[in-house]
């Protein structure tokens, strides 16, 4: 497992003692597995914080925020950076009952399996929550009782994107 970080913070030599996962607060996938993991038993206490909110633009002021929306990321508390299967692997390793799968997913095999995972879950999140038919930044907002709605940008200071 490979982590992002700054020199002399990776987890070979700084122990984690705790993780902060940014979800995408906006797709019902994701809020979905934000639920499951409060619901689970944790070794290495987990903070769920919504991607890109001010929060937690605060909290990680040096990341790619608009990253973060579309890709899951998780922030040890020494700074370590763990994006995509690795991140999906840490958080299963801070949980009780899924260390052991976590350790096999570390491996080499285990890791094309992770990645696999990962990319099927973001293509499905992609067909069905929208992808790249509907798009934040051009109005859309998903709301879980309405679905998808358009919430067109606002024009008020007279320049308005045209396409």
């Amino acid at each position: 497992m490979t982590a992002a970080t700054a020199p002399g913070r990776d987890a070979a030599r700084v122990p984690v003692r705790g993780l902060t996962v940014l979800y995408d607060a906006q797709c019902p996938l994701c809020a979905h597995v934000r639920d499951w993991l409060r619901r689970q038993r944790q070794l290495v206490p987990l903070e769920l914080v919504p991607a890109g909110s001010e929060e937690a633009r605060r909290r990680f002021p040096g990341l790619d925020h608009r990253t973060t929306l579309d890709e899951i990321t998780v922030v040890g508390d020494a700074g370590q950076v763990y994006r995509s299967a690795a991140a999906w692997i840490v958080v299963l390793w801070a949980l009780r009952e899924h260390r052991p799968l976590a350790h096999r997913l570390a491996t080499p095999t285990g890791a094309v399996f992770a990645k696999g995972a990962v990319l099927a879950a973001a293509k499905w999140r992609a067909a069905r929550w929208g992808g790249e038919a509907y798009q934040r930044a051009d109005g859309w907002v998903y709301r879980a009782h309405q679905g998808w709605t358009y919430d067109p940008p606002r024009c008020d200071d007279g320049t308005c994107a045209t396409a």
